[in-house]
């Protein structure tokens, strides 16, 4: 029997035949012949590199010695080439899998499915959404546009997972559609499928699935530019800016070269993605500085955000009520729009399209929803120590007056209602019915709860936990862009 050892590091190859001891003791003695004058060589060039360049071979020998010698050499072969050795083959037939079986029988190409998944847009028709999907059926075209399921909850939604089964000549087998309609854990399943010929349709409600990912960027020009690059959901961009709100300024105060890491929950419908959930854990490295932040909620109390040891982040209000935009107008001075004259403006306007979610600042109660002279549809939120927020402009009121609202709730969308040029919401914040500037308001902290001593442990260990996954983000994505 033959035994053959594959190249290790340096490319130092030995083959060896058991039946020729003599080819074997002989190999052996070139081998040891080449190592001696292999290291007598090394040494003399050693020396002489000494000589010439002491400081260098000092440091080299330093850096061996701290790293414990963990480096990468390259070593040079030193034996003779396994190609002159004598090498026994040994030839072993081995049975077929498919003995027995006729060729038709293992690809049978009549049988076999299609699947493609695709997400809605905005302006899809059926046809639009069919072709995307690479299915020529007519018959499931017309179904499609006249079910009143399909037209309510596919065509004019955007960003609606639709998974489709076909067969291989383009007909339509199966057509589903996923997609969360509230924030309590559940999604809706829409099916069209082909039963016995016909085509029929249905609408289920399923439990969404949490897992957990992990992700993270470094910054070259923006944050939400980093965080596109790496394919992170807008909604997890936001979380971060709002956990760090109290600690980094996001607009002015980020360099390039900053990095971060992230661990989020991907929201799953039947095992696909649908959409992102909570932030469990974030590191953000700014200036050479640590921010750490994890989710932590104790039995029978809110859940909040804390760093690794313990200190609450919570603040008493949101920055934006807004996700991405801009604003298009501060606090300050200006020209109105629509009466043309120089007067104060008392609040900040976000920009942005049409049905934009809006999301009260700060836990609160709604103490007016409804129509109100210029602001058109506003809702007013009273919180602790006499503050109270306007929302102003707005396409849709979700709340009702008495209602209690928790930071970040949706309570209604953008629109361009009562005395406005455009989509746009108006945002106001007062102090004992005094205006201030909103964009400061996030410097309010909050006297939040600190961990009780009977979840100290538990907090402990899941803060070790997260400190290694962050450590390793960092770290790899780090690495990643120096590539």
């Amino acid at each position: 029997m033959d035994l053959w050892h594959g190249r290790a590091a340096g490319d130092v190859s030995v083959v060896t035949n058991t039946n020729s001891t003599d080819t074997l003791s002989q190999g052996f003695d070139v081998l040891m012949t080449g190592l001696k004058n292999a290291g007598g060589a090394l040494l003399a060039r050693l020396t002489s590199a000494l000589q010439k360049h002491p400081k260098r071979a000092t440091a080299a020998l330093a850096t061996v010695l701290l790293t414990g010698g963990s480096g990468a050499f390259a070593v040079a072969s030193l034996g003779p080439d396994p190609a002159d050795l004598p090498v026994r083959t040994l030839t072993e037939p081995v049975t077929s899998l498919a003995a027995g079986q006729d060729l038709a029988d293992l690809t049978d190409l009549q049988s076999f499915s299609l699947y493609r998944s695709e997400y809605t847009r905005s302006n899809d028709t059926t046809e639009s959404l069919l072709q995307r999907l690479g299915i020529a059926d007519p018959q499931a075209a017309a179904f499609m546009r006249s079910n009143e399921a399909v037209r309510q909850n596919v065509l004019g939604r955007a960003g609606r997972l639709v998974s489709a089964e076909t067969t291989p000549d383009q007909q339509l087998s199966q057509l589903t559609v996923r997609w969360a309609p509230s924030e309590d854990g559940s999604f809706q399943r829409l099916t069209v499928e082909r039963v016995d010929g016909k085509l029929q349709s249905k609408i289920e409600t399923g439990k969404l699935t949490a897992s957990p990912r992990l992700a993270g960027g470094v910054i070259r020009s923006s944050f939400f530019a980093a965080t596109d690059a790496s394919d992170i959901p807008d909604s997890v961009s936001m979380q971060m800016a709002d956990i760090f709100q109290g600690e980094l300024d996001f607009r002015r105060g980020l360099r390039k070269g900053d990095r971060f890491a992230v661990v989020y929950e991907s929201l799953e419908a039947d095992g696909e993605p649908l959409r992102a959930g909570r932030v469990l854990s974030t590191e953000f490295y700014n200036n050479g500085k640590s921010h750490q932040a994890m989710w932590f909620q104790e039995a029978g109390k809110k859940g909040a955000y804390y760093t690794l040891d313990g200190k609450s982040l919570r603040q008493a209000y949101l920055n934006y009520p807004v996700e991405f935009s801009r604003i298009s107008s501060g606090f300050s001075m200006r020209v109105h729009p629509i009466q043309k004259t120089w007067r104060a403006h008392l609040g900040t306007d976000f920009a942005a399209p049409t049905g934009t979610k809006v999301r009260t600042v700060g836990d609160g109660v709604v103490s007016f929803a409804g129509v109100q002279n210029g602001y058109g549809n506003v809702i007013f939120v009273d919180h602790a120590n006499q503050h109270t927020t306007v929302y102003a402009h707005l396409s849709r009121i979700d709340v009702k007056r008495g209602q209690r609202v928790d930071q970040g709730d949706i309570i209604g969308a953008v629109g361009s209602t009562g005395w406005a040029t455009g989509p746009h919401l108006h945002f106001e914040f007062r102090d004992k019915g005094e205006q201030r500037d909103p964009l400061t308001i996030a410097q309010i902290t909050d006297a939040a709860q600190p961990i009780s001593k009977a979840a100290r442990p538990a907090f402990e260990q899941q803060a070790a936990q997260m400190r290694i996954e962050l450590n390793a983000g960092t770290q790899s994505f780090a690495l990643a862009s120096t590539r």
